[in-house]
């Protein structure tokens, strides 16, 4: 994929079978200013409805998102999410970049995506664990027994 997509590197992580989408985006900080931002997507096929984001911003702190994995696929094609995470195509046609909100309390970042690179590594994680069978692999008598 990186060779594709610039700025994107995609690897199956070592632990866990997890697979992982490192990504360079912005950060929106306002109209003529932008932050470069290192954006590291990580999926577990355990846990299939949810996309681990850690923002890494050089020299700075660090920021951990867990964000639905539909929220993430549908926000490449219209609004997506509600409350603290929104997703959304810049330009609906063109497919290009999409944004993405989070906030938490008073605060809130606006970051602009490669859309294709996040696109073709939630393609893979779709072939991972389809949508609609993300429930296949619960043990309900263990989950059941816990309860």
């Amino acid at each position: 994929m990186s060779g594709k997509h610039p700025g994107a590197r995609t690897r199956r992580a070592a632990s866990h079978d997890c697979h992982e989408l490192a990504l360079d985006i912005e950060r929106v900080l306002d109209v003529a200013t932008r932050q470069a931002v290192r954006a590291e997507f990580r999926f577990d096929p355990r846990s299939p409805w949810v996309v681990a984001v850690e923002f890494l911003v050089e020299g700075g702190p660090r920021a951990s998102w867990r964000i639905g994995r539909d929220v993430l696929q549908q926000g490449l094609y219209a609004l997506s999410g509600l409350g603290d995470v929104r997703m959304w195509p810049s330009k609906p046609q063109a497919r290009a970049t999409a944004w993405l909100q989070l906030a938490s309390g008073d605060m809130a970042a606006l970051f602009e995506l490669p859309a294709p690179a996040l696109a073709e590594w939630l393609e893979h994680t779709y072939e991972l664990v389809p949508a609609q069978h993300e429930l296949a692999g619960v043990d309900w008598d263990l989950a059941h027994a816990g309860l």
